[in-house]
């Protein structure tokens, strides 16, 4: 896992800490947090944190804190730190978490975790964003945490629904803040620095002998969003700590020089004569002005390479291609970075569908777009983000597909393709212990591998990334459609019968995925999810550096690093297909029309891109992550890919990329006629509760990735559940699309209309999931589509209790088990996510899954719902 390094950048700390208040009970142990924490922080073996950057606030009132956070989210660029020690208080149903003020009443003069707290931190310029809750129900933050926008890490003092301090601690601190305290000051042994991930399990461990006011194990929870690489909050270690490099101490120095010049020069002003002073300020002023803001650069990538792109556009911000003058450059002061680099990431068809519509795209930017709240949850230009400068997608490929689908002409947007910058082969996962007899894994044909895992050999189930949502996906389907008959041509179009039958080896209800790591996340043997797959009896089609990841134990889509590879029992060993072309991830310069500055940023572009391809530079930082360089066949030294235990062949070649532009639209146009017509009925919880938390906004976007992703032969229908007409009816529904539409211009009207109104959509009444589940489960049974399926998006099951119909769970589960097969895909954002009996069992009985609410929800349950049309009566 790649790890965050914000020294030298312009970092801030708020301490956000309330001991006394006037109505509830006072926390003395909180009183000495802030001095500790801050101690800590700006301690010589933390080395993170400079003199000035630790911001303290006692908060009395409601807008001290929002005074607070304002200003810190104005001034960070590198690292955010934001920690609160306090009360907390949640409602009745355990979201709406608010955070009490000196003044706060139970519930007035409250500062809101969701619409206080994260809508500032969304406004941020920081990096990367770190967030510690100690209070009382901290574990509650999760729900609404998942609506951020920017990359933030969160830590809660403990799980949810749990009290935790009693505010009679001795003197020092709180429980949880000494023990933070002592992490950050004395280190993690063997570990040369303390990452959030290691503070999360060095808590962990130290608070596990306490116990809460509830009599609970005390256990810290953490969550992410939109990053998966790790940030580090501390240098401190009990070994030999190394010195602080000397461009990290020279920055910290110049930036501390310049902020004594205003004092200086105000009593220059003093002594000197006004004209005298006017010249000596022009001068001092042109001498030593402090470092400009850097021009920011945009780079849009996919989610699996965006952690590494992450660590390279740190290493070349900090790198003297980026801060050394050039010529040309004005007064530009020595050590100043000439530019930033954002970097976000979103799934294939939304940054297809991104560029499709590049005009709306510009436009929401320049704020001449529509900017309704419904936007945000199902305008799928809301999830690629801002308009890239630069984008690396996975494979060429997926730039020819890009180039598809924009308009011959009037696009304000215009892609210039370069060479690649890294490359990764692409490979067959197969499991350690039933390696494939008499095949070579280094170059064997897809023949000889289809025929190793079927039913009369090893019996293996293929799984694959959706070639839809992922550039992996694409190019395994190019590969497999191209080069399948062994041959290893792969020019002209492909062979449909061919195609067919490689779909029917990968056709199977939820065998298709949102990308690799989202894949092999569910394949790790700690991940245990409802309707999860055989991982012994599973072949994933990945990349080798995702694959590498796996086996090493490195951070894998949403699942986190492990303290060691994987053991040999549970790891896959990597084969090759022959003539298959490898993942070469171009990089695309996106210029677009009328933007002022268009020659600065076409230069910045090709600075950082020269520097990417240089052997002392980006290819540095992308060998260390995984990836093969662009002029070595091989992986360099240095690269995780020579560690025995990742299971690759480095001797392996990589194969590079020849398929034309019209090679790539004919397999998927094979793609799509070897898919099988499909029906998708959209179930969704439209209870007022939806609305806390942040659900919402989640909720919405997955039901409109869904219509997002129907056609001429993949037909659906949406309904919503309590029926705003009849509340009162359990078994009611109401039908804003009829079940058999193949245009998804109505169901994204609907869900317009929900999102723009919540509070006129949305039913005050409890949301009776199994009646109406039992409801659309009849429906689906009586269609004649072969492949069908139902998408169930909650919140909870708030309908139990009295006025339940007896015998409604046991009609369920008999109507679930019968033919024909409907596979049930669950999307649970509730407390308890897929964890209750109702859920597990609605899904395995089906042959469906169930995803638990998280930063990845959508694209896990798009990649399900991707492969409807590919499961046949005939699976295995």
């Amino acid at each position: 896992m790649s790890e965050y390094d914000a020294r030298g950048k312009v970092n801030r700390a708020l301490l956000i800490c309330v001991d006394d208040y006037r109505t509830l009970r006072p926390l003395p142990a909180v009183k000495d947090n802030a001095r500790e924490l801050e101690r800590a922080l700006l301690a010589p073996g933390t080395d993170l944190f400079t003199k000035g950057e630790v911001v303290t606030c006692r908060p009395q009132e409601p807008w001290e804190v929002e005074q607070a956070l304002d200003t810190v989210v104005q001034e960070a660029r590198g690292l955010l730190l934001v920690y609160f020690s306090g009360h907390g208080r949640v409602g009745r149903d355990g979201g709406n978490l608010q955070l009490m003020v000196g003044a706060s009443e139970r519930r007035h003069k409250t500062v809101s975790w969701q619409d206080t707290v994260l809508s500032y931190l969304d406004n941020a310029r920081a990096d990367r964003i770190v967030i510690v809750l100690e209070c009382c129900y901290a574990g509650n933050a999760s729900e609404a945490f998942h609506s951020c926008r920017n990359p933030t890490s969160l830590l809660m003092a403990a799980q949810p629904n749990r009290r935790i301090f009693s505010g009679e601690e001795p003197t020092g601190g709180s429980v949880f803040t000494r023990a933070l305290v002592q992490t950050l000051e004395r280190g993690v042994p063997g570990k040369r620095f303390v990452t959030f991930e290691d503070l999360v399990r060095a808590l962990r461990e130290q608070l596990a002998g306490e116990r809460t006011p509830m009599g609970d194990v005390w256990e810290p929870r953490s969550a992410k969003q939109n990053t998966v690489d790790d940030v580090i909050l501390s240098f401190a270690t009990p070994e030999d700590r190394p010195p602080t490099p000397l461009r990290i101490r020279l920055r910290r120095w110049l930036k501390s020089y310049f902020r004594h010049w205003p004092r200086l020069l105000l009593i220059l002003a003093i002594i000197f004569v006004p004209a005298t002073t006017g010249v000596v300020l022009l001068q001092l002023a042109d001498g030593a002005a402090p470092c400009p803001p850097a021009l920011e650069l945009r780079l849009l990538t996919a989610p699996e390479a965006e952690p590494a792109l992450r660590q390279a556009a740190f290493d070349y911000e900090m790198s003297q291609a980026n801060t050394r003058p050039l010529s040309g450059e004005g007064d530009l002061p020595d050590g100043c970075r000439r530019a930033q680099i954002t970097v976000y990431s979103a799934a294939k068809d939304q940054v297809d569908q991104g560029f499709a519509a590049a005009d709306r795209w510009q436009g929401e930017a320049h704020g001449t777009g529509k900017e309704r709240p419904g936007d945000q949850g199902i305008d799928p230009l809301h999830r690629p983000g801002p308009q890239p400068d630069i984008w690396i997608p996975e494979s060429t490929a997926d730039y020819y597909e890009a180039r598809r689908g924009m308009p011959a002409t009037g696009s304000p947007a215009t892609l210039h393709y370069a060479a690649p910058v890294a490359y990764t082969p692409l490979v067959v996962g197969i499991p350690a212990r039933r390696r494939l007899d008499d095949v070579e894994p280094a170059g064997a044909s897809w023949q000889e591998l289809l025929a190793g895992t079927d039913s009369t050999h090893h019996d293996l189930k293929l799984l694959r990334p959706s070639p839809v949502l992922s550039g992996t996906g694409l190019l395994h389907t190019l590969g497999l459609y191209l080069a399948h008959d062994g041959s290893g041509t792969a020019t002209g179009a492909p062979d449909l019968t061919l195609a067919r039958h490689a779909e029917e080896r990968l056709a199977a209800p939820g065998s298709q995925y949102a990308g690799s790591t989202e894949l092999l996340c569910s394949l790790r043997p700690d991940t245990d999810a409802a309707g999860s797959v055989d991982r012994t009896r599973s072949a994933p089609l990945v990349s080798e550096k995702s694959l590498a990841d796996y086996n090493l134990g490195r951070a894998t889509g949403s699942c986190p690093a492990l303290d060691a590879p994987l053991p040999l029992r549970a790891r896959y060993v990597a084969y090759y297909p022959a003539n298959v072309p490898a993942l070469d991830h171009p990089l695309v310069r996106v210029d677009w029309q009328g933007a002022t500055d268009a020659t600065p940023r076409q230069a910045a572009v090709a600075g950082f891109a020269q520097w990417l391809r240089a052997r002392d530079g980006g290819q540095r930082t992308l060998t260390a992550q995984g990836y093969r360089g662009v002029r070595d066949s091989g992986p360099r030294q240095g690269s995780p890919l020579l560690d025995s235990r990742a299971d690759v062949s480095p001797l392996a070649g990589t194969v590079p990329f020849t398929a034309a532009p019209e090679q790539v639209s004919r397999v998927l146009d094979g793609y799509d006629k070897a898919q099988r017509s499909s029906q998708l009925l959209i179930l969704m919880d439209a209870s007022t509760s939806m609305a806390d938390g942040g659900k919402l906004p989640i909720a919405l976007s997955a039901a409109g990735r869904a219509v997002e992703l129907v056609g001429a032969r993949h037909t659906y229908g949406l309904w919503t559940f309590p029926d705003r007409a009849h509340p009162e009816d359990r078994d009611a529904v109401r039908e804003l699309v009829p079940l058999g539409s193949a245009d998804p211009a109505p169901g994204k009207a609907a869900l317009e209309r929900i999102a723009g109104s919540p509070h006129g959509e949305l039913v005050d009444h409890g949301a009776a999931m199994e009646e109406a589940l039992t409801r659309a489960v009849r429906k689906m049974k009586k269609s004649s589509a072969t492949n069908k399926a139902i998408v169930l998006i909650l919140d909870q099951d708030d309908g139990a209790g009295a006025g339940r119909a007896a015998g409604v769970e046991r009609t369920l589960s008999a109507l679930v088990k019968e033919g024909p097969r409907v596979p049930i895909l669950a999307l649970a954002m509730g407390r308890s996510g897929c964890d209750t009996f109702a859920l597990q069992q609605l899904a395995g009985a089906s042959h469906g899954q169930c995803v638990p609410g998280g930063p990845q929800a959508v694209d896990t349950l798009a990649g399900r719902i991707a492969s409807i049309g590919t499961a046949t009566q005939g699976d295995r």
